[in-house]
């Protein structure tokens, strides 16, 4: 496939617009198969394969993330955001964009306070997408268990509790240092 990303014939300033516009976003389900990305955006291009630290997959109706060790997926990059968002449900509160720091650990550079280079992770609530924190290991848990849980509390007990769904996500990648470190192979697809 061409990298439509890649396009010569432009002067400079319209490249630098451009790359401006480009986003970066971790993923870690099924928009990690280029060809699914492929009906999905007309530009794009893969940065390589990446693993999210301080979140995990968990699967139900489709895949999400939840406090915890780590995550492989590919960092991809375009500048049709919008199109992602419609696609994951933003605007309906179906998963929510959350950014998070893009770190060289092995630089020693850990720039997880904010600056440097960022990347979108979608995220959902286990409840909307059908998974019953019940259903979790106790083991796979990160957050103490409540007793008699109530159908509000389901979530709580995979997320910190807090105010909003997307306040608690994001205060937890704080606290919890959540980043993301690329592993950039030249043979990654």
């Amino acid at each position: 496939m061409t990298d439509p990303l890649a396009d010569t014939t432009e002067s400079a300033s319209e490249s630098s617009r451009r790359a401006s516009d480009r986003e970066t976003v971790f993923v870690y389900g099924t928009l990690t198969d280029e060809d699914r990305v492929g009906e999905l955006l007309e530009s794009f291009r893969f940065l390589g394969s990446a693993v999210c630290l301080g979140l995990r997959r968990i699967d139900g109706r489709y895949p999400t993330l939840v406090p915890g060790a780590r995550v492989t997926g590919r960092l991809l990059e375009t500048p049709e955001i919008a199109r992602l968002d419609a696609y994951e449900g933003v605007d309906s509160g179906f998963y929510v964009r959350v950014s998070v720091p893009i770190v060289d650990e092995s630089s020693g550079v850990d720039d997880a306070t904010g600056g440097g280079d960022r990347a979108f992770v979608y995220i959902a609530d286990p409840e909307r997408l059908g998974i019953d924190s019940a259903d979790v290991s106790p083991a796979d848990r990160d957050v103490v268990d409540s007793p008699a849980p109530t159908r509000s509390d389901r979530t709580e007990r995979l997320w910190p509790p807090g105010d909003s769904f997307v306040d608690r996500i994001e205060s937890y990648c704080r606290s919890a240092s959540v980043r993301i470190v690329s592993e950039p192979r030249p043979d990654d697809p």
